[in-house]
């Protein structure tokens, strides 16, 4: 780091991931090591050491830390597990130098030898602050880094005897009327049932219920006791914001979550179109999506910390908040890509077991898909100060065109398309023109998996591909273009639209040399009649020419004949 530098990064003052140390009075180790800690098991950032805090006055190091090397060892020494900071040594002139400490964010729960553990956060004002940590928010990031299963910990302080039987049948109804649950846990006794999901394991010849059994098989009492942290909130908001629901409940967690599912499948309203002979139905939330979005936000949630799972309408549609950020590995930016985690392992396995989530893991395409289909906008997540995670669905009028063309796709390929196919397809019906690297960041994925993606489209009819300044861009087909806006396909062809198929028709002649009009009717999407006339009109313009006679034919550039 350069004095330029030093001094850019000083006016912005101190954030979460900045701090300020002076070193006018000899900053003792112990409260640099302690401020290593606290960065360490935030974000990470950069500690400037010889900086004066709040003023960003530079007052340099003092002479005793002067020509005595830079504070790395001391700092991997007096910390558990051993901290690997960088250290640049800047000389600011007239004999101040300051140390820029970069420190690393940690993989799990950082303390002195001493045992001090801190954590920085912004207060009220913006401004940051270093506090101690809790032991429940030592416990709150080491499950975030997956290096424990809050759910997994045996509860002591609960017997057995607390177990409600009417929560364990729940469960089994919960079994019997999912296609996706696990069939074989009904066949065994109610002590058998309780291990082998999970709910009750040994310690030391001794049963015990884990915290996913208090949640799962006690009584709402039991689970207000010892669960303080575990909470639901269903809330319902008029127009004008008044409130029309405001329940809190710490029922049991699948009493609470089919109690949830009731009420709001209860405010589920369908709309429904005639396209042709056939009746388009599209609800104003997807049910499955939103069992889906429920089951996380219960299963994800961080139990460390005191919060409300809540789940919301309000005139901009529903939202749902969980405490508890994500994962590590886990961002807005890689969600429908990475692999599933949960930091309440064994919390995510029973809801797979007994039917509340998707078996393959993969419960948040459900929730894109079931928005997507309809032709409304994806799902927002976004992140709080808190590490709050909220989801949000708009409340959106469907697209009947949109989910036509979607249905009769399905139909013609067999299968469901896939968000990734939705994702691209809404995007170039709203953007017109797009790259395959705007593509793969849409959909979060590799390039290589976006390319895949569109060639197989362009073999459906549905996407075409154009060569312009810059490189090849993707755009549907005019035929797949009308169909997603619900309009019939004109018998005339207009001016602008045979530009267009123009356009596609010369883009591919430059990369094969040659064409069929059967293949113009495929990359176009149009019939062999209007195949047919895209080719005659580019021929009485001497734009191609033509090989060959009826069947037979193909089309060339006039510029080839002389390569």
């Amino acid at each position: 780091m350069t004095k330029s530098e030093l001094e850019k990064l000083i006016s912005r003052g101190e954030t979460l991931t900045v701090e300020f140390k002076s070193d006018r009075d000899k900053l003792p180790d112990r409260a640099l090591v302690e401020a290593v800690v606290a960065m360490t098991n935030t974000e990470g950032g950069i500690l400037l050491e010889g900086v004066e805090d709040g003023t960003g006055e530079i007052t340099g190091l003092h002479r005793s830390h002067i020509g005595c090397g830079t504070p790395e060892a001391l700092i991997a020494n007096k910390t558990v597990p051993p901290v690997q900071v960088t250290v640049d040594e800047i000389d600011c002139g007239d004999g101040l130098k300051v140390f820029a400490i970069n420190v690393p964010e940690c993989r799990g729960v950082v303390g002195t030898k001493g045992g001090y553990y801190a954590k920085r956060r912004l207060k009220l004002d913006g401004t940051p602050e270093t506090v101690p940590m809790t032991p429940f928010e030592i416990q709150s990031r080491a499950s975030q880094f997956q290096l424990i299963d809050p759910s997994a910990q045996p509860m002591a302080a609960v017997p057995l005897s607390k177990i409600d039987p009417l929560q364990r049948e729940r469960i089994k109804s919960s079994i019997r009327r999912s296609n996706n649950a696990d069939k074989a846990l009904l066949e065994l006794g109610d002590s058998d049932f309780d291990r082998a999901l999970g709910l009750v394991k040994d310690c030391g010849g001794r049963d015990y219920l884990t915290l996913a059994g208090v949640l799962l098989l006690t009584d709402e009492q039991t689970i207000r006791k010892h669960v303080p942290t575990y909470e639901i909130a269903f809330q319902v908001l008029s127009g004008n914001l008044d409130i029309q629901v405001n329940d809190y409940m710490r029922k049991p967690l699948v009493e609470a979550y089919d109690n949830i599912v009731e009420r709001f499948t209860a405010r589920i309203e369908e709309s429904e179109m005639m396209v042709g002979a056939r009746r388009r139905v599209a609800p104003n939330f997807d049910i499955v999506g939103f069992r889906e979005a429920l089951t996380n936000a219960l299963v994800h949630r961080d139990y460390c910390v005191l919060g409300t799972v809540i789940v919301k309408l309000d005139h901009y549609g529903l939202s749902i908040y969980s405490p508890g950020g994500f994962v590590d590995g886990v961002s807005l930016e890689n969600i429908l890509s990475t692999a599933p985690k949960s930091r309440n392992t064994l919390l995510a396995d029973i809801a797979k077991r007994i039917g509340l989530a998707e078996r393959t893991g993969r419960g948040v395409d459900k929730i894109f898909a079931g928005v997507l289909r309809y032709g409304r906008r994806k799902p927002s997540y976004d992140r709080d100060i808190g590490a709050g995670l909220s989801l949000t669905v708009f409340r959106e009028k469907a697209d009947f065109g949109f989910l036509n063309f979607v249905i009769e796709r399905e139909e013609s390929i067999r299968r469901s398309l896939t968000v990734d196919e939705l994702l691209a397809i809404s995007m170039m019906l709203r953007s017109g023109e797009v790259t395959v690297d705007e593509v793969a960041a849409e959909i979060q994925r590799k390039a290589v998996t976006a390319q895949t993606l569109l060639d197989d489209m362009i073999k459906w009819g549905d996407v075409v591909a154009v060569e312009k300044e810059g490189g090849v861009r993707y755009m549907l087909s005019p035929k797949t273009e009308q169909s997603l806006r619900g309009q019939s396909v004109p018998d005339r062809m207009g001016d602008s639209v045979y530009v267009k198929y123009k356009t596609i028709v010369k883009t591919i002649l430059r990369q094969k040399g040659s064409i069929k009009r059967e293949d113009v009717a495929v990359q176009c999407g149009v019939d062999a009649r209007k195949a047919g006339y895209i080719l005659k009109k580019m021929l009485e313009c001497g734009e191609i020419i033509r090989i060959g006679e009826r069947r037979w034919a193909i089309y060339k550039l006039p510029d080839s004949m002389n390569n």
